[in-house]
């Protein structure tokens, strides 16, 4: 997107107002759901929350934990429920963990009551972001490369049903919240 055809804040204004759900961030670990979801809420002028801080809350623990502790299944249905919770409460900006939309019970749910973003990120881009923090319990089992580029072949069909696709790469994170926003406005 060039400086000349950016959205202006008139039109993100009027895109905002025709958004009638939650919108939710799926995609792979690193992709910037988080960072993007942040920036987008605050240029929709909606409230941001991150599935995993809401699972964390509610458990009283770390999503490492509850994965260490009761396994990935517990911690998918622990998820379900969160998720079916903020969706609720929520017609902000929710970015999900990246296994949440896997799960066919969360991804219809989703589909059905919100607007799925998948943020799409090639896997350097995602090996660079990821190798910043230590909290990622399933890059701790091998090679972050092997097993990202695993993750992304096993859930990539799952991803593609979201009704909304983006790229984010190297950019700032602005851009790729803009992207989304004129990605939404074309589906709407």
């Amino acid at each position: 997107m060039t400086p000349d055809t950016a959205l202006n804040d008139h039109e993100i204004a009027s895109i905002a107002r025709r958004i009638d759900r939650p919108v939710v961030l799926v995609g792979l670990m690193g992709a910037g759901k988080s960072t993007v979801g942040r920036k987008l809420a605050s240029l929709l002028q909606r409230d941001f929350v991150d599935a995993d801080d809401a699972i964390e809350d509610a458990a009283q623990r770390k999503v490492a934990e509850i994965f260490d502790e009761f396994g990935e299944e517990y911690f998918r249905d622990g998820e379900r429920r969160v998720i079916a919770r903020l969706i609720e409460e929520n017609s902000g900006v929710i970015a999900t963990g990246g296994g949440a939309f896997v799960d066919p019970e969360t991804r219809a749910l989703i589909l059905d009551k919100a607007i799925a973003v998948w943020i799409d990120c090639n896997i350097d881009t995602l090996v660079e972001r990821t190798s910043r923090r230590s909290h990622r319990p399933l890059l701790k089992t091998g090679d972050p490369r092997e097993i990202l580029t695993r993750l992304l072949d096993e859930r990539h069909r799952f991803y593609s049903e979201a009704q909304v696709r983006v790229q984010s790469d190297q950019g700032p994170h602005v851009e790729t919240a803009k992207s989304i926003i004129e990605a939404i406005d074309r589906w709407l």
